[in-house]
C-alpha cells in the first residue's frame, strides 16, 4: 500500500516495519498483546492510567493508539506528523510519581515521565517484541536479516516519538538479551488494577458474551494473545495454559499462517484482504465499547474510573 496522495512516509514502501505492519493478522493482534505485556511494567501503566481520559473505555483508547502508531507506520509524514503533534501534547501532562508500592523495584513515591527516555524505549520494546511475535507466529517466520531491519525501524520508530537513540540496545541481538533478562527479572510487577486491565484485555476474564459471529471472533483474537504471552507474563496474570489449549492455539495459528501463503496457493482476492490499516477495525470495537458505556454498562467491571488521587481524595 502507498502513502496518502502519493506523499512519502517516514518509512519506504518495501520497509521491514510497513511489511510487518500492514499484515491485518499483525495490526489487529499485536496492539492487544502489547498492552497485556506491558502492564506488567508498572511505571508504564500507571503512567497511563493515571493520566488517561479512557481509563473506563480501554478499547477506545486502544483504537485511538492504534491509529496513531498506525499513521507512523504506513502513513505520509504529513499524516505522522500530525499523529506525532497529537501524541507530544497528550504526553506532556504524563508525569508523577507512583502513588502506591508496585514491587521492591518500584517504591511508592518512584517518578515516571512520558518523556523519560527508559519509558520511551520500553514503549517501543513491547510493541516491536510483540510485532515481531505476531508476525513470526500467524505470518511467517522473519529470517535474521529481516528481524535486524524491523529493530532498526522500530528504534527509528521510536525515535520520532522522542526516544533517544542511545535509550535502545545497538542491534537486535542486543535487544534480544536485554529483553529475555528482562521478562526474567524482578522489574516484573502487575498492580491490583494492571492485573484486572490485562486480564479483560487478554481475554483471561470475560464480562460479557457476544453475539456471534463476535463471540467467535473474540475468543479467537483471546487465544492467540494469551497464547503468545511468555510463560511468565500467563504466571503473573494466573492464566492457565492447558495442553489442550496450546494445541488449539497451534493449530489456528498455522491455519492463519497457511492463509498467507502466496497465490497461486491463496487466491488474490484473499492475499490482498489479508494486508491493509487495522485502525478501521479497531474503531469498530470502540464503537461497541461507546455504546455499552452510554446504555449504561462498564466495559470492564470493577475497573474504577476515578484514578488514584480521585480516589483517595474523595
Amino acid at each position: 500500500m502507498g502513502t496518502s496522495a502519493g506523499e512519502a512516509g517516514y518509512f519506504a514502501d518495501d520497509s521491514m516495519i510497513r511489511r510487518v505492519m500492514r499484515k491485518r493478522a499483525v495490526g489487529l493482534t499485536y496492539g492487544l498483546r502489547a498492552l497485556v505485556v506491558g502492564a506488567i511494567n508498572p511505571l508504564l501503566y500507571v503512567g497511563t492510567a493515571e493520566h488517561s481520559a479512557h481509563r473506563d473505555s480501554p478499547y477506545t483508547r486502544l483504537a485511538t493508539t492504534g491509529a496513531l502508531f498506525e499513521a507512523v507506520f504506513l502513513g505520509s509524514k504529513t499524516e505522522a506528523d500530525r499523529a506525532l503533534k497529537f501524541t507530544k501534547r497528550k504526553h506532556a501532562s504524563v508525569v508523577g510519581t507512583l502513588p502506591e508500592n508496585a514491587g521492591d523495584a518500584h517504591p511508592a513515591g518512584t517518578p515516571y515521565s512520558a518523556f523519560d527516555p527508559d519509558l520511551l524505549f520500553m514503549t517501543m520494546a513491547f510493541t516491536f517484541e510483540s510485532a515481531m511475535t505476531m508476525h513470526d507466529l500467524l505470518v511467517r517466520k522473519l529470517t535474521d536479516t529481516e528481524r535486524a531491519d524491523l529493530y532498526s525501524d522500530f528504534v527509528r520508530w521510536g525515535e520520532l516519538f522522542g526516544m533517544p537513540r542511545n535509550a535502545a540496545p545497538l542491534d537486535y541481538l542486543a535487544f534480544d538479551r536485554f529483553f529475555q533478562a528482562y521478562l526474567k527479572s524482578a522489574e516484573l510487577f502487575l498492580t491490583d488494577e494492571a492485573r484486572l486491565v490485562g486480564s479483560y484485555l487478554a481475554g483471561h476474564k470475560r464480562a460479557y458474551r457476544l453475539q456471534p459471529p463476535a463471540e467467535q471472533v473474540g475468543s479467537a483474537l483471546y487465544l492467540l494473545v494469551q497464547g503468545s504471552l511468555p510463560a511468565r507474563v500467563r504466571g503473573l496474570y494466573g492464566m492457565d495454559w492447558s495442553l489442550t489449549d496450546e494445541v488449539a492455539f497451534q493449530a489456528f495459528a498455522r491455519g492463519i499462517r497457511t492463509a498467507h501463503v502466496a497465490p497461486p496457493l491463496a487466491p488474490r482476492v484473499l492475499a490482498n484482504a489479508l494486508a491493509g490499516r487495522s485502525a478501521p477495525s479497531y474503531q469498530l470495537i470502540a464503537r461497541r465499547e461507546q455504546r455499552m458505556i452510554r446504555a449504561g454498562r462498564a466495559s470492564m467491571p470493577g475497573v474504577d474510573p476515578r484514578n488514584w488521587v480521585q480516589r483517595n481524595s474523595a
